[in-house]
């Protein structure tokens, strides 16, 4: 007999975990599936000091297992897998369609879906990058920082993330110049303060980077000043780069509305375009993508999804 469940969920960070934690709590069947090419932005995060409770901080790994084992103790079951398509199959009791999560090896059937596939970092698109990737190029401090003991380091960005990492660098790096294409941070103001008070770390204004160079690994940046329209080298042994986000939605264009950027496009109950479909977290579009609002946003999704399924059943 076709396996049927009551909700999918299709991602395995904050969001994906919490609308777990609620659809199981439920009694919901819920099948959650995580993609781990593509790791959670909570994860990938040093420390994370504005969520309730914890005013100590902590680490975003830290916080998201603890989500896993709970939404774990309510039943969720977890699968690894990375969703290629979804479609809509047979009819369920009337004019209601399954659907069909198709991933590699493998298809989920549901009477729900909710999205929560989270977002990967930008990248710039330089001469340099894809070939040090991995070299000297990296797109996570947490992740990688070690390898950069008493290194010179550039760190590419102006926001939260990219503050936040040029803060954790300085556990490792010797000296860290922070590349902003503009000539004031976006980064909160709390953040810029502990910048600005750092010895480490020097900010070069109104500048981006042009092309990574090296032989068998990064050896400095071309860097170009957007005023001045000058360039120099900088010499360094890594870049860092946190320049926005992309959402993970290919696999649902031209299922839900997304908007030009790409980010699924939902209502105040988490309801996307298509009918049994939600989303959450940082795929849908929205003005603020923190682990707190990833987690409301799952809360009502999984409402959502259950008031769905009811009306069906």
């Amino acid at each position: 007999m076709l396996e049927l469940y009551d909700v999918v969920i299709i991602g395995g960070g904050p969001a994906g975990l919490t609308a777990g934690i609620y659809s199981s709590r439920a009694r919901s069947k819920t099948l959650l599936l995580e993609d781990f090419a593509l790791p959670a932005q909570a994860t990938t995060t040093s420390q994370i000091e504005n969520y309730p409770g914890f005013p100590e901080g902590i680490s975003g790994l830290d916080l998201t297992e603890r989500f896993k084992k709970q939404a774990k103790e309510f039943g969720v079951e977890f699968k690894q897998a990375k969703v290629k398509n979804v479609e809509f199959g047979p009819n369920y009791r009337g004019s209601t369609s399954i659907i069909k999560i198709e991933a590699e090896n493998e298809t989920y059937n549901s009477l729900s879906l909710i999205i929560a596939s989270g977002a990967r970092p930008k990248e710039l698109g330089i001469t340099g990058e894809k070939e040090f990737r991995g070299k000297g190029v990296s797109y996570c401090a947490t992740c990688d920082a070690p390898f950069f003991k008493d290194k010179e380091i550039i760190v590419v960005g102006g926001g939260d993330t990219a503050v936040e990492e040029a803060l954790f660098l300085t556990k490792f790096a010797k000296r860290i110049t922070l590349l902003h294409r503009r000539d004031k941070l976006r980064a909160t103001k709390i953040l810029q303060e502990r910048l600005f008070s750092e010895q480490k770390i020097s900010v070069v204004w109104d500048s981006v980077p042009k092309e990574i160079l090296g032989r068998e690994k990064v050896e400095a940046v071309r860097v170009i000043n957007l005023k001045a329209e000058k360039e120099r080298t900088l010499s360094c042994s890594g870049v860092f780069i946190f320049a926005g986000l992309l959402p993970n939605t290919d696999f649902v264009k031209g299922i839900v509305e997304l908007d030009k950027k790409g980010y699924i496009v939902v209502d105040s109950r988490m309801k996307t375009s298509t009918e049994g479909i939600f989303a959450c977290g940082d795929c849908r579009s929205t003005i603020l993508r923190q682990v707190i609002t990833a987690c409301g946003d799952a809360a009502f999704a999984a409402f959502s999804a259950q008031q769905y399924v009811e009306q069906i059943l």
